[in-house]
């Protein structure tokens, strides 16, 4: 990996570290630009060496360079400050591009990581909304979806900031607007 970065005329190979810890203290000693970072490392864990070296260094852009593509390590990790995530096994040709995009500010994901990611947003985005327009509590909507609620609250706050619509009565409107919930009209006796 430090020989392919070496021979990029862009890129300076700062520092390396064996473990968690060593990259915390090498981040600290000398600010990189982007972290190119392991998921299962010894001593302290790349989520927690992400959380770390970005509150040492915000500016820091951290990529995920990983065998581990699970959902659940993703979202950590992203919920962490990663901004990529690579998987080992895919990660020959893009490894370089991501280690710009990322140091450009940008987000870069293997792409199988990316269609999920993709298919993930676009059915929290319409199930949560549908949800919340029929009445769903978080509570009941993280059931529904089989998420946190913690999740569901993001979800939440990213469709009324997309939509600037800020409650759940013109949350309703719009999907009623849209067809994604019947309009009900209450039954008279």
């Amino acid at each position: 990996l430090r020989a392919l970065l070496k021979s990029e005329e862009d890129i300076e190979v700062i520092g390396e570290a064996e473990n968690g810890r060593q990259a915390v203290m090498a981040a600290r000693k000398t600010p990189p630009d982007v972290v190119v970072m392991d998921v299962a490392m010894p001593l302290l864990n790349g989520l927690e060496a992400t959380r770390q070296i970005l509150k040492l260094v915000p500016t820091a852009k951290v990529l995920v360079l990983t065998s581990y593509g699970d959902d659940e390590c993703v979202e950590q990790l992203m919920q962490a400050g990663a901004c990529g995530y690579l998987i080992k096994q895919t990660a020959a040709n893009d490894l370089l591009k991501a280690i710009r995009e990322v140091q450009r500010g940008n987000a870069f994901f293997s792409p199988s990581i990316a269609t999920r990611l993709r298919d993930q947003c676009r059915v929290a985005f319409t199930g949560v909304l549908q949800l919340i327009a029929e009445g769903f509590s978080n509570k009941q909507i993280a059931a529904e979806l089989n998420i946190s609620i913690k999740t569901v609250e993001k979800h939440r706050q990213q469709v009324m900031n997309k939509l600037n619509i800020h409650d759940v009565a013109g949350l309703t409107r719009y999907a009623i607007a849209k067809g994604m919930v019947e309009r009900t009209v209450p039954a008279t006796v």
